[in-house]
């Protein structure tokens, strides 16, 4: 397993808030133990006080996506460091799931569950993640969505770096909201030259013949 998709963490958490929305789903144990799935050891060890520092790692999160989507490299880079000085991992070698032809494992690097509790457990593995998917592919490839009021965060995994949007469901309303604008626009203009021939016929003088 890649270490890259570790990433995907960090997205889940920072989503679970919808900021201009006024939206939170990060609300209880049950919700934090979603976002481990829950087969996790990690996710068994949650409490109620993790609620608190799991919305303080999700913000963190954010700000990472933040300065990478406004084009600060450096920023975003810091941001990520503090977390992965403040929450190292745990690898370990993994051969589980992953078989060769001969039945033998695949070995791979696995990142293991946190022995100290459920917060510094997904947090060390979300910033490693990150991580990892930022030096391989870019900081340009951390994003947030262009479809207001959403700003939900994405990894940009297309082929020539062309994502805006966390969604199909986003992109299309974006371009629907789009195409409604130039229509009222173009109404506007068409209006516009209309009254402004109106008024131009009104004033030209008359010429008898």
């Amino acid at each position: 397993m890649e270490l890259a998709y570790y990433s995907d963490y960090a997205v889940r958490l920072v989503n679970t808030e919808e900021p201009a929305r006024n939206k939170d789903s990060l609300t209880s144990v049950e919700s934090i133990r979603e976002l481990f799935g829950e087969s996790s050891q990690a996710a068994r060890r949650a409490t109620d006080a993790d609620v608190t520092r799991f919305r303080s790692v999700r913000g963190r999160l954010r700000a990472v996506f933040t300065a990478a989507d406004g084009g600060d490299e450096t920023q975003a880079v810091d941001l990520l460091n503090s977390l992965l000085l403040e929450f190292p991992v745990n690898p370990q070698i993994s051969g589980h799931d992953f078989r060769d032809e001969d039945g033998r494992p695949k070995w791979h690097m696995h990142l293991a569950d946190h022995p100290s509790n459920a917060t510094a457990g997904y947090a060390a593995i979300a910033a490693m993640g990150l991580a990892f998917h930022l030096t391989e592919y870019g900081v340009d490839r951390l994003g947030l969505c262009e479809a207001a009021p959403c700003r939900n965060a994405y990894l940009d995994t297309s082929t020539n770096r062309s994502r805006r949007y966390c969604s199909d469901r986003c992109a299309t309303r974006a371009n629907v909201a789009a195409y409604r604008a130039r229509k009222r626009l173009e109404t506007e203009r068409s209006a516009s030259t209309s009254r402004s021939d109106d008024a131009a016929q009104e004033t030209t003088p008359r010429t008898d013949r």
